[in-house]
């Protein structure tokens, strides 16, 4: 009798995506570095290589990764410093079959854009339950200014309707019961749409709105993704 390999829980699926991701880091790569769950166990794979000799130089997308990445021992740059990096890992929420992302969920979703736009490459790990048919069940993360906030939540809801039907807007909150702040001092609107259509056409209407920072929708940002899933990992990539 046979006897099957075990079948990998959630976290295992995740740090088994991010070990594989460290296949595409090369010596002397300028790396961006992500933030959540799966992200943060790439940083702590990066920094065993880094203690082994490994050099490159990596900009993280969030305090959180920044601490952990000083504790790892990776030497870390700014985007003042080193404009274009090589390659940027990171996490998402929701991935779709066009590689179309929600992402935000841990609240950096405007400095994971900013890194992810200034390299050459996105490459996404996750656990399978984060693969889609159609994004939106998670909900949707808008980065606003304090100022203003109730006339940017309007808008918010506008644009929305002007694309399909919109859903509970609601501000996250923090662990203090007060607005959640991001690291650039702002709040997020976290929109419960249930599906999202046309991702290009809300990324682009909310993208038009003053008081939106920024928004979770990532389109044509990342081409592959490496799934972590109970059997092991695999490689997706735009359909």
């Amino acid at each position: 009798m046979s006897l099957s390999a075990p079948s990998l829980n959630a976290d295992e699926q995740k740090r088994a995506a991010a070990a594989r991701a460290i296949e595409f880091v090369t010596p002397g790569m300028r790396l961006g570095l992500g933030t959540g769950s799966t992200a943060k166990h790439f940083v702590d794979l990066v920094g065993e290589r880094v203690r082994a000799g490994f050099d490159l130089v990596a900009v993280p997308t969030s305090e959180a990764t920044r601490v952990q990445a000083l504790a790892c021992g990776i030497r870390l740059t700014t985007l003042d410093e080193t404009p274009e990096l090589d390659l940027t890992v990171d996490g998402a929420d929701e991935i779709a079959p066009d590689m179309s992302l929600i992402k935000g969920g841990g609240g950096a979703l405007l400095r994971e854009k900013i890194v992810a736009a200034a390299s050459a490459r996105m490459l996404i790990i996750a656990d399978e339950s984060k693969c889609v048919d159609r994004l939106g069940a998670f909900p949707l993360p808008i980065e606003v200014t304090p100022f203003g906030f109730l006339a940017t939540l309007r808008a918010v809801d506008k644009a929305i309707a002007g694309i399909q039907a919109s859903g509970p807007l609601k501000l996250r909150l923090g662990k203090d019961g007060h607005a959640f702040v991001t690291d650039g001092g702002h709040w997020i609107i976290d929109a419960q749409l249930g599906r999202i259509d046309d991702p290009k056409a809300l990324a682009h209407a909310l993208s038009t709105i003053p008081g939106v920072m920024e928004h979770g929708l990532f389109v044509g940002m990342a081409e592959t993704a490496i799934i972590g899933g109970p059997a092991g990992t695999r490689i997706v990539g735009r359909t």
